[in-house]
């Protein structure tokens, strides 16, 4: 750890003399012991194991440089092999980690329990609380009511300091928005009833329809989601959902059903030989678009867009994987190397991108999609041949797939190591 000082205010002679006097080892035990303070770990463990490097100092006096040295120090830092510092490091980084799972954990159990007895909860309450209560919770009423619930716990969940109960406050309510502003634009107030509308009306042909039931309660969420950003712009991972939120607003749109069929051929270009589910190729003709779009926010080099970016790679990389599955292919084995061909030199180019700007997201992406890519490749491979899990070789099959994995995670290693040298 080097210590650069840029002091900005007037200290008192005698720390400043101490300071010049100071080595930068010196200067890396005090700043440890000041970060472990600030903290709230207990110091004297920590500095009993250093203080024969500072013998000099007085625990007045000690106090006043380790403060001095935070404050008014450019820092460039690697901790040491089994420091108190790397250990701090290493456990906020697993500690936030396991927020995040408990908060993923924490809205999936909430939704699946708000499908399962929501049900059951209104026919209660319509069916023994009337006649008030029948009023208060007639369908029309209880979706106006949850919608701005929804809106409340949205803007209330930017206020809670605690990140598990803030993340799913938030995502309760944006659930509450997407569902109650789509009963109310389909007047189906039954969630298996109006998901069946949005199924239905993205592929029909009345336009209206299409844009009620699905770009304006998208458009709702992506309002939302921009709020919390604004608000807690420390929680970086909205920035995909509203990335995801804002190209179904726009991509739902019934205008892009008929360019569709002049898209997706830039990735499928042999599409006269295919027979493909249409889904399949609006897909295809959607990521055309959102590669457009990310290469001319790349373009733009601007810090502003580098999480969106980020987000738009995330969804490319799946939407990749997706197109390159040979299922997706089965009549059209030029279609099926050609897009493999087309992903390859996608993640090549993300990887360089990310590597060039030092985006460790996108870095990461492209490893974990390119690793994916790799596997999903190696099954297929056996495919052509017989069934993955019917064959009599599928525990050869699945040795290889150990193997496989092992050499990837050697590979990995060996890669970073030359490039991420310093």
């Amino acid at each position: 750890m080097f210590c650069i000082s840029t002091y900005g205010k007037v200290v008192s002679d005698s720390v400043a003399i101490h300071l010049s006097a100071l080595s930068n080892k010196q200067k890396n035990v005090l700043y440890e012991f000041e970060v472990l303070k600030k903290n709230g770990f207990n110091t004297n463990k920590f500095w009993n194991a250093h203080k024969n490097e500072l013998p000099d100092l007085s625990n007045n006096l000690r106090d006043e440089l380790a403060k001095e040295i935070f404050l008014n120090s450019d820092i460039v830092y690697t901790p040491q092999k089994d420091s108190a510092v790397q250990l701090w490091m290493q456990t906020q980084l697993l500690t936030n980690w396991m927020f995040y799972l408990s908060a993923f954990i924490a809205i999936c159990a909430a939704i699946a329990l708000f499908k399962k007895y929501w049900s059951l909860l209104i026919r209660f309450l319509v069916n023994h609380l009337a006649p008030i209560v029948r009023i208060l919770f007639s369908p029309v009423l209880l979706t106006l009511e949850l919608l701005l619930i929804g809106a409340a716990c949205v803007i209330y969940g930017c206020i809670v300091e605690e990140f598990v109960l803030r993340t799913v406050i938030i995502h309760l309510g944006l659930f509450l928005l997407w569902s109650q502003s789509t009963a109310l634009f389909t007047k189906e107030y039954w969630i298996k009833r109006y998901v069946y509308e949005i199924e239905n009306n993205f592929w029909g042909k009345d336009s209206w329809e299409t844009i009620k039931t699905i770009c304006f309660p998208a458009f709702i969420v992506t309002i939302a989601l921009l709020y919390v950003l604004y608000k807690v712009p420390a929680d970086i991972f909205y920035n995909y959902e509203v990335v995801l939120s804002g190209i179904a607003t726009v991509y739902a749109l019934p205008f892009w059903r008929s360019l569709e069929k002049y898209i997706y051929p830039v990735l499928f270009p042999f599409y006269k030989e295919d027979d493909r589910d249409r889904s399949v190729n609006s897909l295809a003709a959607c990521t055309v678009v959102a590669v457009i779009v990310t290469i001319v926010l790349a373009l733009q080099e601007n810090l502003i867009f580098y999480n969106i970016i980020s987000a738009l790679i995330g969804l490319l990389i799946f939407s990749f994987l997706i197109l390159s599955l040979k299922m997706n292919h089965k009549y059209s084995l030029r279609n099926y190397y050609f897009i493999q061909l087309v992903t390859l030199l996608f993640f090549s180019a993300v990887f360089m991108y990310g590597f060039y700007l030092h985006l460790n997201e996108v870095i990461w992406f492209t490893i974990i999609g390119s690793t994916l890519f790799i596997i999903l490749k190696y099954m297929e491979a056996f495919s052509f041949f017989s069934d993955w899990k019917r064959g009599k070789g599928w525990a050869w099959k699945l040795l290889g797939l150990a193997l496989l994995l092992w050499l990837m995670g050697k590979g990995i290693l060996f890669v970073s190591k030359q490039i991420f040298a310093v």
